[in-house]
């Protein structure tokens, strides 16, 4: 735990570091592409540094200088398989959007999907002995929060309080400066793989970069999308990859929640291939080209060429229906709405005041999905597309870029964790087998 708590710390100072100097580099691990945007800051940025424990701050004073996207190679499930595939997808990109930008990067922030998250709710709660909140108060009472054992392998990605209550007061932002007796802080905490990470970790030091920070693509997904009041009155983004399919809630600005399920596009894509006996390759263009979920009675008379090269005559010059497709797409899509329905479920989705539902994602666009999530889902399903940033390049404007430009959003002001107070080293967070994740149902 200390480690862990050490190798963010350090990365956050990385991040400033870089900041400084003025550019960063963006990179999206995924299963089916790894893209990279690099980021200028100007003085104005650089110099105000985010500060207090508040919301994510709007779009900061950076501009994207240069952007490259490659066919992801050696990830799967959205976790590295093949590390010299991988590495060389990554360089790739890399190499490609400094090229753009004219400018050579050290420093990257990162972001990936899969690696089993788990997410827990704590709570901890301390005496003020100067009855003014101070900046150690607020890492006595991080530090107070016991953390349940997270099992084997299994490391910290987010640490982050979503909730202080000073006295009777509850719902504060950033305590700071208030006066009271005793504050009590409410914090999510997302674990995953750690074998994941230290991959991920291992892979971006063999290009010669060093990482300055790391999230969860469903997190940063969800900055991207999620519009202002959604994130204030709680919405679920479902961020739908290539090999994953990612989860996060949010409530009061603040992610409360995050899974993935272990299917993605890749999976309707592949359903495709074995049901037509074509190559991944084509069928992911007729997936793109021709796919849907809802069939109408023109697809019956639509017919989809399907060339191929065997050198058999029949084989090569066949045709399907637009309505056989539909038949081998929807059951796939179907059982990965029903795998993130179940995940909803054990968050206890229902009972939020709001319950919009947002779809992201490169493998949200199929047509009809829409329809099909609001039946499966819940009613208030909206497909969602990321936020304009400067310097965005038309090619990476669509939902595909979700989890990209969020992480710029990320690297520019990112919410206070944990690792950015000074909690004291005697007082790391008390490993406990108390799972405290009750809170979720009680306080919201």
């Amino acid at each position: 735990m200390t480690d862990l708590y050490q190798t963010q710390r350090a990365m956050r100072n990385m991040r400033r570091a870089a900041m400084q100097r003025g550019v960063i580099a963006i990179l999206d691990v995924g299963t089916s592409k790894i893209a990279c945007l690099i980021l200028r800051f100007d003085g104005e940025a650089r110099s105000r540094e985010t500060e207090g424990v508040g919301p994510m701050a709007g779009q900061s004073q950076f501009r994207i200088i240069g952007a490259a996207t490659t066919r992801s190679r050696g990830v799967r499930f959205g976790e590295i398989a093949v590390m010299n595939e991988t590495e060389r997808a990554i360089r790739t990109a890399v190499q490609a959007a400094q090229k753009m930008a004219n400018v050579r990067v050290d420093h990257v922030i990162a972001c990936f999907s899969g690696a089993e998250p788990r997410s827990y709710g704590l709570a901890g709660e301390v005496e003020l002995a100067e009855h003014v909140v101070s900046e150690q108060d607020i890492a006595r009472a991080l530090a107070a929060c016991e953390v349940p054992d997270l099992g084997h392998g299994r490391e910290v990605l987010h640490a982050q309080p979503i909730n202080f209550a000073l006295d009777h007061r509850s719902g504060l932002a950033d305590p700071r400066g208030q006066i009271g007796d005793r504050l009590a802080c409410d914090m999510h905490l997302l674990s995953v793989d750690g074998d994941v990470i230290q991959n991920l970790l291992y892979c971006i030091r063999r290009c010669d970069l060093e990482l300055a920070g790391i999230a969860s693509s469903a997190y940063v997904s969800a900055i991207s999308t999620l519009v202002e009041n959604e994130q204030e009155l709680g919405a679920a983004c479902i961020d739908m990859g290539g090999g994953s399919t990612g989860v996060s809630i949010f409530m009061k600005k603040h992610m409360i929640y995050a899974d993935s399920v272990r299917m993605g596009g890749d999976h309707v894509t592949s359903d495709i291939s074995k049901g037509l006996d074509i190559p991944l390759s084509m069928a992911e263009r007729i997936k793109t080209r021709h796919g849907g979920l809802i069939a109408t009675g023109m697809d019956d008379r639509e017919m989809i060429e399907i060339g191929a090269e065997t050198g058999d005559w029949d084989k090569d010059r066949r045709q399907i229906s637009c309505s056989e497709l539909i038949g081998i797409m929807r059951p796939r899509v179907e059982e990965i709405l029903e795998e993130t329905r179940a995940v909803l479920d054990a968050a206890s989705f229902d009972h939020m005041p709001s319950q919009q539902i947002v779809l992201t994602g490169g493998g949200s666009q199929i047509p009809g999905l829409e329809d099909l999530a609001a039946r499966i889902l819940g009613q208030r399903v909206r497909a969602g597309r990321p936020l304009r940033v400067q310097g965005l390049p038309q090619a990476a404007a669509g939902a595909a870029f979700a989890g990209a430009v969020g992480l710029c959003l990320f690297a520019a002001h990112p919410q206070d964790e944990w690792w950015d107070f000074e909690v004291p080293a005697e007082r790391y967070p008390a490993r406990s087998l108390r799972r405290a994740f009750r809170w979720f149902k009680d306080n919201w």
